[in-house]
């Protein structure tokens, strides 16, 4: 290669990042450009481009894009015996679990189920009260931006908090690992199940966020459609088929009577989308 094309190609480069460091830093398409100028000359790997894109993103995204809905939530109330709620606690494997009093919109604090092995193994059962292991319960509004709650989730050490409405009521909870996944993506261990609910999350009567793995199966059984599984085997894959390239976020196609927004991505996939009908 010349001297003459090096010099060329590197100033490209000066230009480029003294673009993004000039009075205007706030432009992420261009770091987004220069990131996948890097990935393409194996500067950085497809990973750690997609890790990259999706720290950048998580600025634009708030609570209710990823909450797991007041509809799928493993509650336990506070009048519940330890009988009665371990099958619960059992079945779902979560470590964390909200405690809920008399008012089912009052969240008394939060249960950690690790909590609860020394009074098993101890046998010291006939004095239990659930109030006495309770820790206090972290809240956030709907709109809290990720990059935010992430901050806050390291600063205090907490790693759910409980999701509220604008009325004050609860909307649902959210963790740090629902967070951490919108960066690197799917964090799976050997409870998660790809079942339709993993998939999909009801944020209100018309409003789904739907993953882009999602089987074309799940989604037709779950919004009643017909898509056709014979040349996908995910929404997702429609999806792009039907832009002609992989979308960037916020940008939304109709498809068949419902709205296909991406909430979540990188220049190579789409990770989360907000499904509504069309009127």
């Amino acid at each position: 290669m010349s001297e003459e094309r090096l010099s060329s190609q590197s100033k490209t480069w000066l230009d480029k990042l003294s673009t993004l460091f000039s009075d205007d830093p706030n432009d992420r398409q261009d770091l987004k450009e220069i990131l996948r100028e890097a990935a393409e000359r194996n500067v950085v790997d497809t990973e750690t481009l997609s890790i990259l894109e999706g720290a950048l993103q998580v600025s634009d995204m708030q609570v209710r894009d990823i909450m797991v809905p007041r509809s799928q939530m493993v509650c336990i109330k506070a009048e519940e015996s330890l009988k009665e709620f371990l099958p619960s606690i059992i079945a779902s494997a979560h470590s964390r679990f909200p405690v809920l009093g008399e008012d089912q919109d009052e969240v008394l604090g939060v249960l950690l189920a690790k909590d609860l092995i020394p009074l098993i193994l101890n046998e010291s059962l006939e004095d239990f009260n659930i109030k006495d292991l309770l820790r206090a319960a972290a809240f956030v509004p709907e709109s809290k931006r990720l990059n935010i709650l992430l901050k806050e989730f390291r600063a205090t050490r907490n790693h759910m908090a409980i999701v509220a409405d604008e009325f004050g009521g609860i909307a649902g909870i959210v963790t740090i690992e629902d967070v951490l996944e919108q960066i690197v993506g799917e964090i799976e261990d050997e409870h998660d199940q790809e079942d339709d609910d993993s998939f999909i999350k009801v944020l209100d009567n018309d409003v789904r966020m739907v993953k882009a793995l999602t089987p074309i199966d799940d989604f037709n059984q779950h919004f009643d459609t017909k898509f056709d599984d014979k040349e996908f085997d995910t929404i997702g894959g429609i999806v792009i088929q039907h832009f002609g390239r992989v979308p960037e976020c916020d940008e939304a196609i109709t498809i068949n009577d419902w709205r296909f927004k991406v909430v979540n991505g990188t220049g190579r996939r789409i990770n989360l989308m907000e499904v509504t009908p069309v009127d």
